[in-house]
């Protein structure tokens, strides 16, 4: 399944467009990714976390 729904970074409005209507902004995928107990990445993304952290 497609995800449609995305929302603005400057105004955090919903759109089903590829750039926010309103403000002209850029739009992103509000939804996290699908978790896989598998995830060949995991080992990438904790050290992202800790980083930030």
């Amino acid at each position: 399944m497609v995800w449609l729904l995305r929302r603005c970074e400057k105004c955090k409005n919903y759109t089903l467009n590829q750039k926010c209507p309103y403000c002209g902004g850029n739009v992103h995928i509000p939804h996290p990714a699908k978790f896989s107990p598998d995830d060949k990445y995991a080992k990438y993304k904790g050290a992202m976390r800790a980083e930030i952290q």
